[in-house]
């Protein structure tokens, strides 16, 4: 019994020591949640992101409810996005957006939410030229395609439309560049169904972007050398009434690929 409660003495002994040396190392023992606020946003603001990624934290653990908690939450996917975790800024808006649905300013964690995932889609485009096409994804260009679509139209009055607009028409220009380069690869390697397949869709989805004079050449090329020659005619005349100054266009009409 007696060793029983020496080990059990050592034990809180070393329970309220970790306790003692934790809230020794714990800079916001004893403070407000008001208080915990303004040295998290004044770490933001020096740029000092990890450390005030560290006080928002704390100030949600200690302070759950109210508005400097939803104010943490907001702020602290901002500071993940700045520190370049582009993942946990992305789970951070995220959660702003389910736990406050409501909050005058939900916009912006939409927009924070595309800035973050605008930024994993251009870290994988920096990537396009140096892999395999086929297995180039783009997946992550798509979601914040996708994430600054819902913004816009959510909150079209938004003070961040007409930056998510601009990010969109990139997007838009970096899946076009994808698919064309997708459809070159098939058919520098002779499959040109798959060529003119890509193509095609790349022209009917990807309107307006500055692959579609390419789009068209490719799908000529790629029907002449399936015999197709009706369908390689009509994208011909698309091409040179909507392209006449294309640099290949008078190439393509005289036959040659």
């Amino acid at each position: 019994m007696l060793r029983l409660a020496v080990l059990l003495l050592t034990l809180l002994i070393a329970v309220a020591g970790c306790s003692s040396a934790k809230e020794k190392d714990d800079a916001t023992v004893g403070m407000s949640a008001e208080e915990i606020y303004r040295y998290a946003k004044s770490e933001l603001d020096a740029k000092q992101y990890e450390s005030a990624i560290e006080y928002y934290s704390r100030l949600e653990s200690k302070f759950p409810y109210g508005p400097y908690a939803q104010q943490a939450q907001l702020e602290i996917a901002y500071a993940y996005y700045r520190f370049d975790q582009f993942s946990s800024a992305i789970v951070a808006a995220d959660r702003f957006i389910k736990l406050n649905p409501r909050h005058p300013s939900v916009d912006y964690a939409y927009y924070i939410r595309g800035l973050a995932s605008h930024d994993v889609a251009g870290s994988m485009m920096q990537r396009i030229f140096r892999q395999d096409p086929t297995q180039r994804d783009p997946k992550s260009a798509r979601e914040a395609f996708e994430n600054f679509s819902e913004l816009v139209r959510r909150f079209p009055e938004s003070r961040y439309v007409p930056d998510s607009l601009k990010r969109m028409f990139q997007l838009r220009e970096m899946l076009a560049t994808h698919e064309m380069h997708v459809a070159r690869y098939y058919y520098e390697r002779g499959a040109y169904v798959a060529a003119a397949n890509r193509a095609k869709h790349l022209v009917t989805d990807f309107q307006k972007t500055g692959q579609i004079a390419e789009a068209l050449a490719l799908m000529i090329q790629s029907y002449r050398q399936l015999a197709l020659d009706d369908l390689a005619a009509d994208a011909l005349q698309v091409l040179e009434l909507n392209y006449p100054d294309y640099a290949r266009l008078d190439r393509l009409k005289q036959g040659e690929n």
